[in-house]
Formats: C-alpha cells, sequence, structure tokens
C-alpha cells in the first residue's frame, strides 16, 4: 500500500482510504504485481464475524475499499468523514481508464447468470472498442466444468478478473483461486454484470447520495429482506464501538 493511503478498520476489519484507487490499480497492473479487491459493506462486515475464511480473504486482500453506505456512518460516528467508493464505479473507472489506453491488459468476465456475463463484456467493448476482452463464463458451472475454468485462466492469464458471484462465494473463490494468475488484479464485483448487461439497473442517484441504494436493491430483488436484516445489527454494533471508543 502506498504511502498516500490510510489503513483503518471497521469492527476489526481492514478499509484502505485514499484518494486515487483507480492510479495505485493502474500501477500495480502495469508492475505485475497481484492484487485482491474488496469492496466492504455492513453486509460483507457482519458476515464476517461467522465466516472466518471470509474474514480472512478481507484481512489478507491488498485493497478493502469503503463500498457501502454503512462503513461511511461508522466512520463518521468515529469523527472520520470518508468518501464512499461504489465497488461497481471502482471496477467501471478501471475498465475506462485501460481502454483509453494501448496497453492490452486481458481482461476476464465471470459470473451472473448464463449470458449475462458475455452481454456485459459485449456492451463494455462496444463502449471501448480497445478493451482486449479474454473471455467470460457465467456462474452456473458444475464442478467439472469450475476445474475447466480454472485451466482457462491458468492459460490465458488475464490481468483483470472481475467476479460476479455475490457475497461471500466471489470473495472465497477469489482468495482460493489468486494462485492461477498471481500477477492478475481480481475483483469482486457482485451483481455488476447485471447493471453492465442491462437486465438490472442502479439506483438513481439520489438514492445513492443519501445512502438508500440498498432500499432500491430492496424492491428489486424482495428475497435480500433475510440479508438485510445484518443492516441493523451493524448500525448496533457501531454505535456500541462509538460508545466504547477511548
Amino acid at each position: 500500500m502506498s504511502e498516500a493511503a490510510l489503513l483503518d478498520s471497521v469492527l476489526g476489519l481492514p478499509v484502505h482510504l485514499m484518494d486515487d484507487y483507480i492510479s495505485w490499480l493502474r500501477s500495480r497492473l502495469k508492475q505485475e504485481i497481484g492484487t485482491h479487491v474488496i469492496t466492504l459493506n455492513a453486509e460483507m462486515t457482519i458476515q464476517a464475524e461467522q465466516h472466518t475464511a471470509l474474514a480472512q480473504a478481507i484481512q489478507q486482500a491488498e485493497l478493502v475499499i469503503p463500498d457501502g453506505a454503512g462503513i461511511v456512518l461508522y466512520m463518521l460516528l468515529r469523527g472520520k468523514r470518508i468518501q464512499r467508493c461504489p465497488g461497481i464505479e471502482l471496477a467501471e473507472l478501471l475498465l475506462e481508464s485501460i481502454g483509453q489506453t494501448p496497453t492490452p491488459y486481458p481482461i476476464f468476465f465471470y459470473g451472473g447468470a448464463p449470458g449475462v456475463a458475455a452481454q456485459a463484456a459485449k456492451n463494455w467493448q462496444q463502449q471501448s472498442p480497445h478493451l482486449q476482452i479474454a473471455g467470460t463464463e457465467h456462474g452456473y458451472l458444475s464442478a467439472t466444468e469450475v476445474e475447466r475454468l480454472k485451466q482457462t485462466l491458468q492459460k490465458l492469464q488475464p490481468r483483470l478478473i472481475l467476479v460476479g458471484l455475490g457475497v461471500p462465494r466471489q470473495e472465497l473463490w477469489i482468495a482460493q483461486n489468486r494462485y492461477l494468475c498471481p500477477q492478475a488484479t481480481w475483483i469482486g464485483v457482485g451483481g455488476s454484470f447485471d447493471i453492465w448487461a442491462g437486465t438490472k439497473s442502479r439506483a438513481p442517484a439520489w438514492l445513492g447520495n443519501n445512502h438508500l441504494e440498498w432500499l432500491y436493491r430492496l424492491y428489486q430483488e424482495p428475497w435480500r429482506w433475510r440479508r438485510m436484516s445484518a443492516l441493523p445489527k451493524f448500525a448496533g454494533k457501531a454505535l456500541v464501538s462509538r460508545l466504547t471508543q477511548t
């Protein structure tokens, strides 16, 4: 981590704060330094308390960004005003940056329903013709197909691998398999492929600006209500942490 970055923590998990994540990531790509990027939010933080492997993946990641509104509010309670960095926007900015340079960094899209990653990659290719899409694969593979995917990644050696398998599956999959492409930058992008493919839409900007993007996602996917129960639990822990802060 560069000197420009500040390492902080949220309920014992690391979070890296810096002004320019993209330049840092571009530098890592240029130097061929492997990087695991995790987009930390309240839900993931609570899951990590019960999931040792997820907690370890977060602790070992080279970059943990403050994705969720809960992380921003947690820091605010501790007297630190930080800027939220949504994972989808980080990935978009990185793709746009790569697409504007002649540097041929091969990119791989893995995850989502059948056809979604391929359509997302196609849309990006149309938007940024200089992008080098090395391949795509959906996230509903059999055990045999997963092994074949691993062989493909090892052969192609893409430099940027976007994994949309949902939390915590994508974080665990990256942590377990990043050795296949040791020089790659790996980012768990959740449902970003659906947005890029046009099968779903992001929350209106005013909701995101008011830390209510989660409400829009719940409206689109009512089945998320069980997972959303982690939010009040996180809020309670954040308040306790503030009250016991020395």
